[in-house]
C-alpha cells in the first residue's frame, strides 16, 4: 500500500475519518476560493448583471453534470469496498471500467449540455437581461464538460483508496490556474463573462492532467494501465448500480433548485444577484459537509468490504457529528457576518438585502443540512444509496416544489423561497435519522 493511501479497517477511528478528511477540506475550500474569484472578479469588472448570469447558471450546470458526479460516488464506493475486501483483481476492473465509461459520458454531456443550454434557460424564466451572458457563459462550461466528468473520475479512485492528499495539491495548482486566467482573460483583454468559463475548462484539465499523471505512475494496485482500459460489462453494471441512484439524487435535487432559481428569477435582476452571492458564501458553509461525507463514504465502504461492522458503525456516528458541529459553527458565524460577506459579491443596496435575507433564513439550519448529507454518506458506504435517493425524491423535490408552486403566488414574497431550504432539510434529516436507527443498514439480519 502506497504511503499516501489510508486503509481505515485499522487503526484511530477519529484520526483515520480526520487525516482523510482535512486534505478534502482544504482542496475544496481552495476549489471555493477560486470560484469566489471567478465571482468577485466578473462583478468588479463587468457589473452585477454579469454575476447575475453566472448565479442564473449554477442550478442549470449541476443538473446536468450532477448525475454523472453521483455515478462517480457510486464507483468510489464500489472500489473502496474491494480494496477493503483486499480484493485487488476486482479493483483494478472497476477502475478501468470506470475510466473508460467517464470518458464516454464525458464525451455525450459536452454535446447536450451544449445543445440544451438556450432550450433550459428559457424553461427557467432567465431574465431577458441576464440571457446572453448565461448562454455564453454556460455553452463555454459544457465545452469542457470531458474534464469535469473525468476529474470526478479520477477522484473516485484516489478517495476510495483513501488518498486525499494528492487530489489537494492538484486542486491548489489548478486554482491559482484558475484565478490568474481570469486576471488575463476578464481584467487584461477585457474578454466577456464566458472567459470565466473558459478560465474554469483550462484550469479543469489541468486537475485531470495532473491526476492521470499520478495514477498511471504509482506502484500499487490504484495503478491504471492502458493496457487494461477495456470494457468490462459485469463490473459496468455493478458501477451503475451502485452510482445511480446517487446520480438520480443529485439530479432529483438539482431539478428542484432549477425551479427555486426560476421563482427567485421572478423577483428580478437584483434578486438573482443577491441569492448568488449568498450561494457563493453558502458553498464555503458547505465545504465540512462535502470533507466529512466523502470520508464517511469510504470509511464505511472500506469496512463494510473488510466485514467490520462495528467499525462501521462507530466512524459514522463519529462522522455525522463533527459535520453537524462545524456546519452550525460556521452557520452562527454567517448568520452575524452576513451583510459584509455579502458585499464583498455587490455593492449593489437592493441585491445585498436579497443576499443577507436569505442568509438570515437559512444559516443558523445547516446543521441539519449537514445531517442529511452525512446520512446520505454512510447509507452510500453501505451500499444502501436508494434509501436516499427515495428521501431526496419525496422532500428535496416534490415537497420543495409544491411548497413553492402554492405558497409563492400566495404571499408573492421571496420569503417563501427561503424558507423552503430549511423546510425540507429538517424533514429529510428526521426520515434518514429514523431509517439509519432502526433499519438493518448493514444487511447484519
Amino acid at each position: 500500500m502506497a504511503e499516501s493511501q489510508i486503509k481505515m479497517t485499522e487503526g484511530s477511528i477519529p484520526k483515520k475519518i480526520i487525516k482523510f478528511a482535512v486534505p478534502l477540506f482544504l482542496g475544496n475550500l481552495f476549489q471555493q476560493l477560486y470560484n469566489t474569484a471567478d465571482s468577485i472578479i466578473v462583478s468588479n469588472k463587468l457589473g452585477a448583471e454579469a454575476l447575475g448570469a453566472v448565479s442564473a447558471t449554477a442550478m442549470l450546470i449541476f443538473l446536468l453534470v450532477g448525475f454523472f458526479q453521483g455515478l462517480s460516488l457510486g464507483a468510489g464506493v464500489l472500489i473502496s469496498q474491494f480494496f477493503g475486501a483486499e480484493d485487488y483483481r476486482n479493483m483494478r476492473r472497476a477502475i478501468h471500467t470506470n475510466m473508460l465509461f467517464s470518458l464516454a459520458v464525458g464525451m455525450v454531456l459536452s454535446v447536450v449540455g451544449v445543445l440544451l443550454s438556450p432550450l433550459l434557460l428559457k424553461l427557467m424564466d432567465t431574465p431577458e437581461s441576464l440571457y446572453k451572458g448565461a448562454l455564453e457563459y454556460i455553452q463555454v462550461y459544457f465545452m469542457g464538460a470531458l474534464g469535469l466528468v473525468m476529474y470526478n473520475a479520477c477522484m473516485a479512485v484516489m478517495q476510495a483508496v483513501g488518498d486525499s492528499k494528492h487530489p489537494l495539491y492538484y486542486l491548489i495548482i489548478s486554482s491559482i490556474a484558475n484565478v490568474v486566467l481570469d486576471l488575463i482573460f476578464i481584467m487584461i483583454l477585457n474578454w466577456g463573462v464566458w472567459a470565466a468559463a473558459f478560465a474554469t475548462i483550462i484550469s479543469q484539465f489541468l486537475s485531470v492532467f495532473l491526476c492521470l499523471f499520478r495514477l498511471m505512475r504509482v506502484k500499487d494496485e490504484s495503478r491504471i494501465s492502458i493496457k487494461e482500459l477495456k470494457p468490462d460489462f459485469r463490473m459496468l453494471w455493478m458501477i451503475i448500480r451502485y452510482g445511480l441512484p446517487s446520480g438520480i439524487q443529485n439530479s432529483i435535487i438539482a431539478l428542484a433548485n432549477v425551479v427555486v432559481q426560476s421563482n427567485i428569477n421572478y423577483f428580478g435582476d437584483m434578486a438573482v444577484a443577491g441569492c448568488g452571492a449568498y450561494s457563493k458564501i453558502e458553498g464555503f458553509a458547505f465545504l465540512p459537509i462535502t470533507s466529512f461525507t466523502a470520508a464517511i463514504s469510504t470509511f464505511v465502504g472500506q469496512n463494510v468490504g473488510a466485514k467490520q461492522n462495528e467499525r462501521a458503525k462507530k466512524g459514522a456516528r463519529f462522522g455525522v457529528g463533527v459535520s453537524m458541529a462545524i456546519a452550525e459553527v460556521i452557520g452562527v458565524a454567517f448568520f452575524i457576518f452576513a451583510p459584509y460577506l455579502i458585499m464583498a459579491f455587490t455593492r449593489d443596496a437592493d441585491a445585498v438585502q436579497f443576499g443577507v435575507d436569505k442568509a438570515r433564513v437559512c444559516s443558523l439550519f445547516y446543521c441539519l443540512l449537514a445531517a442529511s448529507h452525512s446520512f446520505s454518506a454512510v447509507l452510500r458506504g453501505a451500499g444502501k444509496a436508494m434509501v436516499p435517493m427515495l428521501t431526496m425524491l419525496m422532500f428535496w423535490c416534490v415537497i420543495r416544489v409544491s411548497f413553492l408552486m402554492v405558497v409563492v403566488p400566495l404571499t408573492e414574497s421571496i420569503a417563501a423561497v427561503n424558507w423552503v431550504y430549511p423546510l425540507t432539510w429538517s424533514l429529510s434529516t428526521i426520515t434518514l435519522l429514523i431509517y439509519y436507527l432502526n433499519a438493518d443498514w448493514l444487511g447484519e439480519k
